[in-house]
């Protein structure tokens, strides 16, 4: 039996919304520049609705639902009310200031992951990264356990087909297609997730892996924010285990597919990171994170900008 939200009365399941389209390159900038074409920064939720929202995004009916989807999945922008309005994250990274307005940086892309493992709303992508226990998986290994899910939960609505839809599509977002198609390096690359690394297809026909160790590329104020945010809806304690840390469901650990020496080794630095509000705890065998001082998730977010200079950083990684 496994825990976590997704066993909550109150969960609701999504299986759907992206119409089969995985995150494209461009997407979320195109949706954040939609958003916050107004004076005041917002947006009604014709936007993504009216007649002009094909013109306006430049591709067909049900990719502008697909891109509506997937910048609210990721974080970038949020529903309230009768507009649409950008998070702090979407203005961090695509803003008028934004660090990376094109997503060239690995930490944007870890962010997103984030946002979309990390947060129980997307089930099959939580599901995975947090209670899929091997190493290797086909699709057709998380068709029937995500339906067996499903069953057990009495879910209601929730079609084997739809799931299968959203496999696919999850598989699509963090797996290159191979090179040597008709459409070339562009169309091997159709998400930029498949950048991160986190599964590899193997020899075996319809076969993938994930890659479990250590994330060069995830920046420490990402890493951070990641944590602070899993602190703060897992536990109202002023410490954290290590082991909740790296196993929990919605962990970093989980999500980022951290081993135990790296996080080890980042959690020991986390008093630097964290410029003094937390500390590394080793006492009477009890491995943990203390929080010296409150850290809301917005100062994590002004640590993150340190993520993206020097450039040279993350070109060299």
């Amino acid at each position: 039996m496994i825990r976590g939200p997704l066993v909550l009365e109150d969960y609701r399941p999504q299986f759907s919304g992206h119409e089969t389209f995985p995150l494209r390159y461009g997407w979320l900038k195109k949706a954040y520049d939609a958003i916050t074409a107004n004076d005041d920064g917002t947006q009604s939720k014709g936007v993504f609705s009216d007649d002009d929202a094909i013109a306006r995004f430049g591709v067909g009916r049900n990719m502008v639902t697909s891109i509506r989807h997937w910048a609210i999945a990721t974080g970038i922008m949020q529903n309230s009310q009768d507009t649409f309005q950008p998070t702090d994250i979407g203005s961090l990274i695509f803003g008028d200031q934004g660090v990376d307005k094109y997503m060239e940086h690995p930490c944007t892309l870890w962010l997103i992951h984030w946002h979309l493992a990390g947060h129980p709303e997307k089930t099959t992508w939580f599901w995975v990264f947090n209670h899929y226990q091997g190493s290797t998986f086909e699709r057709e290994n998380l068709v029937k356990s995500l339906d067996s899910l499903a069953s057990e939960r009495s879910w209601s609505r929730v079609a084997i087909s739809t799931i299968k839809r959203d496999v696919e599509c999850f598989v699509r977002l963090y797996v290159a297609k191979p090179s040597g198609g008709k459409g070339g390096h562009e169309d091997a690359l159709e998400s930029p997730l498949a950048e991160l690394g986190l599964i590899r297809p193997i020899s075996k026909r319809d076969g993938f892996r994930f890659v479990r160790g250590a994330k060069p590329t995830l920046g420490d104020g990402v890493f951070l924010y990641a944590l602070i945010d899993f602190w703060q809806r897992h536990s109202n304690a002023s410490n954290l285990s290590f082991e909740a840390i790296a196993h929990e469901p919605g962990s970093p650990g989980r999500v980022f597919l951290l081993d135990e020496e790296e996080i080890f080794s980042r959690l020991q630095d986390i008093e630097d990171i964290s410029v003094g509000a937390m500390q590394w705890s080793e006492t009477v065998g009890l491995k943990q994170v203390i929080r010296n001082q409150k850290f809301p998730l917005e100062r994590a977010i002004d640590l993150i900008k340190s993520d993206y200079n020097p450039r040279e950083i993350w070109e060299s990684a």
